[in-house]
Protein backbone atom coordinates (compact mmCIF):
# COMPACT_ATOMS: atom_id res chain seq x y z
CA UNK A 1 0.00 0.00 0.00
CA UNK A 2 2.85 2.59 1.16
CA UNK A 3 4.52 1.62 -2.39
CA UNK A 4 1.35 2.19 -4.25
CA UNK A 5 0.70 5.62 -2.45
CA UNK A 6 4.65 6.60 -3.60
CA UNK A 7 3.82 5.82 -7.26
CA UNK A 8 0.75 7.88 -6.99
CA UNK A 9 2.41 10.98 -5.90
CA UNK A 10 5.18 10.24 -8.06
CA UNK A 11 3.14 10.37 -11.40
CA UNK A 12 1.23 13.72 -9.75
CA UNK A 13 4.48 15.47 -9.27
CA UNK A 14 5.80 14.49 -12.74
CA UNK A 15 2.28 14.82 -13.96
CA UNK A 16 1.78 18.58 -12.69
CA UNK A 17 5.46 19.51 -13.79
CA UNK A 18 4.50 18.14 -17.57
CA UNK A 19 2.01 20.28 -17.10
CA UNK A 20 3.48 22.87 -15.74
CA UNK A 21 6.05 23.44 -18.81
CA UNK A 22 3.37 22.41 -21.57
CA UNK A 23 1.41 25.90 -20.08
CA UNK A 24 4.21 28.13 -20.51
CA UNK A 25 3.38 28.64 -24.37
CA UNK A 26 5.03 31.88 -24.67
CA UNK A 27 7.79 31.09 -23.05
CA UNK A 28 8.37 32.77 -20.35
CA UNK A 29 10.88 31.01 -18.80
CA UNK A 30 13.19 31.14 -21.83
CA UNK A 31 14.70 34.25 -21.07
CA UNK A 32 13.92 34.53 -17.50
CA UNK A 33 17.50 34.16 -15.83
CA UNK A 34 19.55 35.97 -18.16
CA UNK A 35 16.82 39.14 -17.89
CA UNK A 36 17.25 38.79 -13.74
CA UNK A 37 21.51 38.70 -14.50
CA UNK A 38 21.14 41.96 -16.96
CA UNK A 39 22.16 45.05 -15.39
CA UNK A 40 19.72 48.36 -16.08
CA UNK A 41 21.50 50.46 -18.70
CA UNK A 42 23.77 52.65 -17.92
CA UNK A 43 22.88 56.40 -18.37
CA UNK A 44 23.53 57.69 -21.69
CA UNK A 45 23.37 53.65 -22.69
CA UNK A 46 21.64 53.30 -25.83
CA UNK A 47 20.15 49.76 -25.73
CA UNK A 48 18.58 48.03 -28.25
CA UNK A 49 16.35 44.91 -28.00
CA UNK A 50 15.63 42.85 -31.21
CA UNK A 51 12.62 41.22 -30.62
CA UNK A 52 11.88 37.74 -32.95
CA UNK A 53 11.98 34.11 -33.37
CA UNK A 54 14.60 31.97 -35.24
CA UNK A 55 15.51 34.26 -37.64
CA UNK A 56 16.42 36.85 -34.69
CA UNK A 57 18.36 34.27 -32.58
CA UNK A 58 20.07 33.18 -35.60
CA UNK A 59 21.38 36.36 -36.03
CA UNK A 60 23.02 35.94 -33.16
CA UNK A 61 24.37 32.74 -33.32
CA UNK A 62 25.77 32.80 -37.65
CA UNK A 63 26.83 36.50 -37.05
CA UNK A 64 27.56 37.28 -34.07
CA UNK A 65 29.48 40.30 -34.57
CA UNK A 66 26.92 42.57 -35.18
CA UNK A 67 26.36 42.17 -31.63
CA UNK A 68 29.63 42.58 -29.97
CA UNK A 69 30.68 45.85 -28.12
CA UNK A 70 26.69 47.30 -28.83
CA UNK A 71 24.06 47.77 -26.07
CA UNK A 72 22.20 45.37 -28.43
CA UNK A 73 20.11 42.51 -26.94
CA UNK A 74 18.72 39.68 -28.40
CA UNK A 75 15.66 37.99 -27.44
CA UNK A 76 14.98 35.71 -29.93
CA UNK A 77 13.09 32.63 -29.66
CA UNK A 78 12.82 29.49 -32.67
CA UNK A 79 9.30 29.00 -33.98
CA UNK A 80 7.67 32.20 -31.99
CA UNK A 81 4.84 33.64 -33.69
CA UNK A 82 3.06 36.92 -33.17
CA UNK A 83 0.71 36.16 -30.33
CA UNK A 84 3.57 34.46 -28.27
CA UNK A 85 5.94 37.21 -28.28
CA UNK A 86 3.02 39.67 -27.35
CA UNK A 87 2.37 37.81 -24.11
CA UNK A 88 6.09 37.82 -23.58
CA UNK A 89 6.86 41.55 -24.62
CA UNK A 90 6.53 43.19 -20.76
CA UNK A 91 9.01 40.66 -19.39
CA UNK A 92 11.63 40.37 -22.33
CA UNK A 93 11.28 43.83 -23.88
CA UNK A 94 9.56 46.67 -21.15
CA UNK A 95 11.45 45.23 -18.06
CA UNK A 96 14.83 45.82 -20.02
CA UNK A 97 14.03 49.34 -20.46
CA UNK A 98 15.66 49.88 -23.75
CA UNK A 99 15.78 52.80 -26.36
CA UNK A 100 14.31 51.54 -28.75
CA UNK A 101 12.79 47.72 -30.08
CA UNK A 102 13.62 46.09 -33.28
CA UNK A 103 10.39 44.05 -33.68
CA UNK A 104 10.66 40.71 -36.77
CA UNK A 105 7.53 38.64 -36.45
CA UNK A 106 5.09 37.25 -38.50
CA UNK A 107 6.63 34.94 -40.71
CA UNK A 108 5.83 31.73 -38.40
CA UNK A 109 2.02 32.92 -37.76
CA UNK A 110 1.56 32.43 -41.72
CA UNK A 111 3.12 29.29 -41.53
CA UNK A 112 -0.05 27.98 -38.76
CA UNK A 113 3.02 27.42 -36.25
CA UNK A 114 0.30 27.93 -33.54
CA UNK A 115 -2.48 27.49 -35.47
CA UNK A 116 -4.45 29.34 -38.10
CA UNK A 117 -3.53 33.03 -37.99
CA UNK A 118 -5.09 35.92 -40.58
CA UNK A 119 -3.21 39.46 -41.75
CA UNK A 120 -4.83 41.11 -39.74
CA UNK A 121 -4.38 39.21 -36.71
CA UNK A 122 -1.13 39.30 -37.17
CA UNK A 123 -1.47 42.84 -37.90
CA UNK A 124 -2.90 43.54 -34.46
CA UNK A 125 -0.14 41.69 -32.44
CA UNK A 126 2.35 43.75 -34.34
CA UNK A 127 0.22 47.01 -33.24
CA UNK A 128 0.34 45.98 -29.56
CA UNK A 129 3.74 45.42 -28.62
CA UNK A 130 4.37 48.90 -30.41
CA UNK A 131 1.53 50.44 -28.69
CA UNK A 132 2.93 48.66 -25.16
CA UNK A 133 7.09 49.84 -26.23
CA UNK A 134 5.61 53.69 -26.64
CA UNK A 135 3.54 53.68 -24.00
CA UNK A 136 6.94 53.16 -21.87
CA UNK A 137 8.94 55.29 -24.37
CA UNK A 138 10.21 53.12 -25.77
CA UNK A 139 11.17 53.65 -29.93
CA UNK A 140 9.64 51.28 -32.29
CA UNK A 141 11.43 49.81 -35.52
CA UNK A 142 8.51 47.50 -37.41
CA UNK A 143 10.21 45.59 -39.82
CA UNK A 144 9.06 43.85 -42.82
CA UNK A 145 8.69 40.06 -42.74
CA UNK A 146 11.81 38.17 -44.44
CA UNK A 147 11.06 36.88 -48.24
CA UNK A 148 9.88 33.09 -48.61
CA UNK A 149 8.92 31.11 -51.59
CA UNK A 150 7.99 28.31 -49.50
CA UNK A 151 8.43 26.55 -45.79
CA UNK A 152 9.96 23.64 -45.84
CA UNK A 153 8.21 22.45 -42.94
CA UNK A 154 4.59 23.33 -44.09
CA UNK A 155 4.86 23.16 -47.89
CA UNK A 156 1.88 25.12 -50.03
CA UNK A 157 0.73 27.59 -47.92
CA UNK A 158 2.03 30.26 -50.56
CA UNK A 159 4.13 32.86 -48.26
CA UNK A 160 5.16 34.53 -51.44
CA UNK A 161 1.77 35.76 -52.20
CA UNK A 162 1.24 36.75 -48.15
CA UNK A 163 3.97 37.99 -47.17
CA UNK A 164 4.05 40.85 -49.45
CA UNK A 165 0.49 41.72 -48.19
CA UNK A 166 1.09 41.20 -44.85
CA UNK A 167 4.72 43.91 -45.66
CA UNK A 168 2.28 46.32 -47.40
CA UNK A 169 -0.20 46.69 -44.14
CA UNK A 170 2.98 46.66 -41.57
CA UNK A 171 4.53 49.57 -44.11
CA UNK A 172 1.53 51.68 -43.58
CA UNK A 173 0.60 51.13 -39.97
CA UNK A 174 4.09 52.46 -39.54
CA UNK A 175 3.84 55.30 -41.68
CA UNK A 176 0.27 56.46 -40.49
CA UNK A 177 1.73 56.03 -36.77
CA UNK A 178 5.21 57.31 -37.69
CA UNK A 179 6.86 54.55 -36.72
CA UNK A 180 10.20 53.95 -38.46
CA UNK A 181 9.76 50.42 -40.62
CA UNK A 182 12.74 48.66 -41.95
CA UNK A 183 12.06 47.05 -44.58
CA UNK A 184 14.48 44.05 -45.34
CA UNK A 185 12.02 42.27 -47.96
CA UNK A 186 13.07 45.38 -51.13
CA UNK A 187 16.96 44.38 -50.72
CA UNK A 188 16.30 40.31 -50.11
CA UNK A 189 13.32 39.07 -52.40
CA UNK A 190 14.37 37.57 -55.63
CA UNK A 191 11.99 37.12 -59.18
CA UNK A 192 10.10 34.65 -56.91
CA UNK A 193 9.19 36.53 -53.82
CA UNK A 194 11.53 34.06 -52.47
CA UNK A 195 15.50 34.08 -50.89
CA UNK A 196 18.42 32.57 -53.11
CA UNK A 197 20.66 30.42 -51.69
CA UNK A 198 22.98 32.30 -50.61
CA UNK A 199 21.22 34.52 -48.62
CA UNK A 200 19.18 31.88 -47.21
CA UNK A 201 20.03 27.93 -47.74
CA UNK A 202 16.88 26.87 -46.62
CA UNK A 203 15.00 29.81 -48.02
CA UNK A 204 13.60 30.91 -44.93
CA UNK A 205 16.67 31.27 -42.07
CA UNK A 206 19.57 34.05 -43.19
CA UNK A 207 23.14 32.93 -43.89
CA UNK A 208 25.67 34.98 -42.78
CA UNK A 209 25.63 36.61 -45.67
CA UNK A 210 22.09 37.34 -45.44
CA UNK A 211 22.98 39.07 -41.90
CA UNK A 212 25.56 41.02 -43.35
CA UNK A 213 22.74 42.14 -46.14
CA UNK A 214 20.48 43.14 -43.29
CA UNK A 215 22.68 44.53 -40.66
CA UNK A 216 23.17 47.95 -42.28
CA UNK A 217 19.35 48.44 -43.12
CA UNK A 218 18.73 47.30 -39.12
CA UNK A 219 21.64 50.19 -38.04
CA UNK A 220 20.05 52.94 -40.35
CA UNK A 221 16.58 52.01 -38.97
CA UNK A 222 17.50 52.22 -35.24
CA UNK A 223 19.07 55.52 -35.95
CA UNK A 224 16.18 56.95 -36.94
CA UNK A 225 14.18 55.54 -34.80
CA UNK A 226 16.92 56.89 -31.66
CA UNK A 227 16.28 60.49 -33.66
CA UNK A 228 12.49 59.86 -33.86
CA UNK A 229 12.30 59.31 -29.51
CA UNK A 230 10.41 62.53 -28.49
CA UNK A 231 11.50 61.52 -24.65
CA UNK A 232 14.61 62.45 -24.54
Amino acid sequence: MKNLIKKVILFSVVGITATSQAQDWPQLGHFAEANAQLPLPQPGEERVVFMGNSITIGWLNTAPEFFEGKPYINRGISGQTTPQMLLRFRQDVIALQPKVVVILAGTNDIAGNTGPATQEMILDNLKSMAELARANEIGVVLSSVLPAHDYPWRPGLEPHKKIPALNRAIEKYAKDNDIVYLDYYSAMANSQNGLDPELAADGVHPTKKGYELMAPLAETAIHQAMEKRPWD
